[in-house]
């Protein structure tokens, strides 16, 4: 099996130099299909996969050393592919356990729009029910009824949890190109935190100039991670951990506003 996949690995490698593909990309495709295949044999986990890595990762070392003005990138990118090959089907089960939870998810908000004309309804029945009263007690009933349907309470909750959803969608796009992920599932990714974000965004009007200027870094990013998604850049990574870190400045804690202290106090 060692000998097999040295020579698969060397045999690929000849190839993409004889054929002016030898990128970084390649090598990392090389060695991922390669360590994926002879991986597939064996338990996860186990002493022959270990090896099994060990092997790829000195075989592109063996075939490029000091014959690359890049080879930290192409050793680093075996090692990338080396890891990605490895856990092909772990991330295959990854995908399904998040699709079955998205899933859940879009069931769990069904539910609770439904929950809410529920109440809605119940609301406009009380409303009108209040016409029949005094002046004084139907003021009551209307003042009553506003205050629950524009809590700030609920405003505040919808903002932060849209905020939580976010940075999830951003770490799994993070976690996916990491480890294996197709292009499709980061964008995937990405488009989820971009609807997410555009629900927690607050009103222009109401932004002070350093959050704005943060938001608008945060809309480069999105586009940015999204145009190196469609060209295939081995920068993708980079950019999707400066979104990672400029959503978690966007959405740190800050000090709370006159508004949200109120709340606490209520």
């Amino acid at each position: 099996m060692t000998n097999n996949i040295k020579e698969q690995i060397q045999s690929d490698l000849q190839q993409a130099k004889a054929t002016g593909q030898l990128r970084t990309e390649r090598i990392r495709e090389i060695v991922k299909s390669a360590v994926s295949q002879a991986a597939s044999e064996f338990k996860e986990g186990s002493q022959e996969i270990r090896a099994i890595v060990r092997d790829a990762v000195s075989t592109v070392i063996e075939n490029l050393q000091e014959k690359s003005t890049e080879f930290k990138e192409e050793v680093t990118a075996s090692i990338e592919g080396a890891i990605e090959g490895v856990n092909t089907k772990r991330h295959e089960a990854i995908v399904k356990t998040q699709s079955e939870l998205q899933r859940l998810q879009a069931q769990l908000d069904g539910e609770e729009e439904k929950l809410q004309q529920d109440v809605d309804g119940i609301l406009a029945d009380i409303e009108e029910t209040g016409k029949e009263n005094t002046t004084t007690t139907k003021n009551t009933i209307d003042a009553a009824i506003s205050a629950i349907k524009d809590s700030e309470e609920v405003g505040l909750l919808k903002k932060r949890y849209a905020q939580l959803q976010a940075q999830l969608a951003i770490v799994r796009a993070n976690v996916a190109a990491r480890y294996g992920g197709r292009s499709e599932e980061v964008k995937h990714y990405l488009d989820e935190a971009n609807n997410w974000y555009s629900q927690a965004r607050p009103q222009a009007e109401a932004l002070a100039t350093q959050v704005e200027e943060k938001r608008s870094q945060l809309d480069d990013k999105l586009g940015e991670a999204g145009t190196a998604i469609a060209r295939k850049e081995r920068q993708l990574k980079q950019t999707l951990r400066e979104l990672l870190l400029a959503t978690a400045d966007l959405f740190k804690d800050k000090e709370p506003t006159k508004e949200d202290q109120e709340i606490v106090h209520k």
